[in-house]
């Protein structure tokens, strides 16, 4: 497994060197536990400095985690979070927020994992009515779990719409270093200017070893995230092992690079297959994600080499991810591959 390279997730990469070091660098002497350490405030204003003061940020475990503390603190149990039917709070999370939560998901349907104000509107109603869930949050993925790319004017629309409604807007951002970095924007452009409320901000996918943060846009909105990331079970004793991780990863523009790298691998893909008839490819490659359809047989023996997901079998429909690690070598030896099998 040593030379083992694969296409299936941003997560099966590796940690990124300069990130790994500073863990290493952490690993000195006591600290004081539970976030109290100078790791941990420093990597705060490293947040603040990117994305402006008037945040709250707090960093938990993992991508679900983020999703669900950072919902249950602006939600209610009997409220609705409405998203696109492709996001990981509705196909990949177990039904944990739900669960946790305690409100009710409404997917909506959606050919390229964004959302639209006339997607929404149907399902924003029924206020006051105790027959049925409340509206109070829209939930949008940037970069889309397909990969695409939400500009900053679609998202503008999708607050405002919320905050005419009384709603809040919450954007799972796994991959929101991909997105700033296909739009050419800073993280604040995508963020804190287009007045998203909640935002998960991913590490784990763009060179970090573990650990996310949920950051919050209205100070007021965060007076009880420490309770509830308590009780999730998202509190970490030793947060400095994450806290140092970010502080890392928002130094010297490593976000950026890492995320820049690979998108730029996934369009080099694109680009060497685009020549193979029998590959289709599904989705505008805006980040690190290729969603193809290929000859079904192929599959299997392709995976044996290179293994990936299988996105929808029923249109064998096959998704392809690069990584901040993915090297030029990577992708020539992977599409001359599929130039060999998908014939």
């Amino acid at each position: 497994m040593k030379n083992f390279r694969s296409f299936a997730s941003d997560n099966n990469s590796g940690v990124h060197p300069e990130i790994f070091q500073a863990i290493i660098d952490a690993n000195t002497g006591h600290t004081i536990a539970y976030g109290d350490d100078n790791y941990t405030k420093s990597a705060i204003k490293k947040f603040k400095f990117l994305l402006g003061d008037n945040i709250d940020v707090f960093f938990v475990f993992n991508g679900t985690g983020a999703n669900i503390t950072g919902l249950s603190t602006i939600t209610n149990s009997y409220n609705s979070i409405i998203c696109a039917e492709t996001a990981h709070i509705n196909v990949d999370e177990c039904g944990a927020p739900e669960k946790i939560t305690g409100c009710k998901i409404i997917p909506l349907h959606t050919n390229n994992g964004k959302i639209t104000i006339d997607l929404i509107k149907p399902h924003v109603k029924g206020f006051g009515f105790e027959h049925h869930s409340q509206p109070k949050v829209i939930s949008i993925t940037q970069a889309t779990e397909l990969g695409t790319v939400y500009t900053p004017e679609e998202i503008k629309k999708i607050t405002s719409f919320a905050h005419k409604n009384n709603m809040l807007v919450h954007v799972d951002g796994a991959r929101i270093c991909n997105a700033a970095a296909s739009l050419g924007l800073s993280l604040k452009n995508i963020t804190t200017d287009v007045d998203i409320d909640v935002l998960s901000f991913g590490g784990t996918k763009n060179g970090m070893m573990y650990g996310e943060a949920v950051i919050f846009f209205n100070k007021n909105m965060a007076n009880n995230f420490k309770y509830i990331r308590k009780q999730s079970t998202q509190l970490t004793s030793k947060m400095r092992y994450i806290s140092a991780q970010f502080e890392a990863l928002l130094s010297n523009n490593i976000w950026l690079k890492n995320a820049k790298h690979a998108n730029e691998m996934a369009n080099l893909l694109a680009d060497k297959i685009k020549d193979i008839p029998k590959i289709k490819i599904t989705q505008k490659v805006e980040t690190n994600g290729i969603f193809a359809i290929i000859p079904g047989k192929c599959i299997s023996i392709i995976q044996e080499k290179y293994f990936f997901y299988v996105w929808d079998e029923d249109k064998s429909e096959v998704r392809w991810m690069t990584s901040y690690d993915t090297t030029e070598k990577d992708i020539d030896n992977f599409s001359s591959f599929l130039h060999e099998v998908i014939v």
